[in-house]
């Protein structure tokens, strides 16, 4: 009875927390908030001068004693108290034009599949140190699937790639569970260094990760396009210490982005290799569908679909599936409980 009156008047709202950017759902409303998980902090003060947008612009551009960076690493919490100040100040934001007695919201929050115990519970006090009435937890390819509709509850292979920015997410779904699975490390972050590094060793050219994430969104591919791209990138000449602007080509970037890829199209393929023979047959019938922002590199799908002999589809909208099935999720979360990774918990009214 509690829970239904403070449903009715608290804003719930389901969060994507992702390493590079943090979405947040309001029951009823939609996706409001689509900001980078950047916090720049005063190390003198410690205060927090920016967080989301405005932090980002200052990434690779503050003085010594400004540290503008990313409170969550590989899509779990490295820094706690500042994930923490992040979330207030979502969540704040929500909440700014609602009075002072609507009760705190209920949060149902995406984490990696592959992550521990500890670092679990460091998502849930953050987010209810952040001001959360309840906390849900969901596993990430879980709510991806459920933000592309797949229909997860029937006795069929769902297979969901989910390639964010810190981790890359493999799950093979049947019957409202995970049949088989792979957390990777490796994502959009991992394909970032893997472009810096590369025009570091072969063109002695030292660029920021801004750059590089604008090199792989522009001319990144990972298989053979009909027309090369090509991009003028400024930055350091290693040998002389001066700034230096040359023109790459998409096909260098295909190099430096190959060993990543293969390692991800890998655990695509030990995923396939352990699921159950009786739904295998299904993923032959069935799409292996992509989600997140890595699923947009030019050629992935037809690199994957060339190497796995599956038919490979992006949905619809991949950046936002995380927080679009957190928000299905969050719209009739007594008849999804059980997908939920602490749905055996009873609500914790802090």
């Amino acid at each position: 009875m509690l829970d239904k009156l403070f449903g009715a008047f608290s804003k719930d709202i389901g969060i994507d927390l992702g390493t590079a950017n943090t979405l947040i759902y309001v029951k009823g409303r939609g996706i409001v908030i689509n900001e980078p998980s950047v916090v720049a902090v005063n190390r003198k003060t410690g205060q927090i001068i920016a967080i989301g947008a405005e932090a980002q612009k200052m990434v690779g551009k503050t003085p010594g004693y400004i540290m503008a960076s990313r409170p969550l690493v590989a899509g779990v919490v490295s820094d706690f108290e500042v994930t923490e100040q992040m979330l207030k100040y979502f969540i704040d934001r929500i909440h700014k034009e609602s009075f002072t007695l609507v009760p705190r919201p209920r949060v149902v929050i995406g984490i990696p599949s592959g992550v521990t115990e500890v670092e679990r519970r460091a998502v849930e006090d953050a987010t209810f140190n952040a001001g959360a009435r309840e906390v849900y937890l969901i596993e990430e390819p879980m709510a991806a699937a459920i933000g592309a509709r797949l229909p997860i509850h029937d006795p069929k292979a769902n297979l969901i790639v989910d390639i964010g920015g810190g981790t890359t997410e493999v799950a093979v779904i049947s019957l409202g569970g995970v049949v088989a699975s792979q957390s990777l490390r490796i994502a959009g972050d991992k394909l970032n260094e893997d472009i810096i590094q590369y025009l570091k060793d072969e063109h002695r050219l030292l660029i920021g990760e801004r750059s590089a994430e604008e090199v792989k969104i522009t001319i990144g591919s990972v298989w053979p396009q009909s027309e090369e791209l090509e991009m003028e990138v400024s930055g350091r000449d290693i040998v002389t210490g001066l700034p230096k602007e040359m023109k790459i080509i998409s096909s260098d970037i295909r190099k430096a982005l190959m060993r990543s890829t293969r390692t991800i199209i890998n655990a695509i393929k030990d995923t396939i290799e352990e699921t159950p023979p009786e739904l295998i047959s299904d993923l032959i019938k069935k799409s292996i569908h992509l989600a997140g922002g890595g699923s947009l590199l030019k050629g992935f799908d037809v690199l994957l679909s060339h190497e796995t002999k599956l038919p490979v589809k992006i949905i619809d909208d991949p950046l936002t599936a995380v927080v679009r099935g957190c928000g299905v999720v969050l719209e009739d979360i007594d008849k999804l409980r059980d997908i939920l990774v602490n749905s055996d918990k009873e609500p914790d009214f802090k």
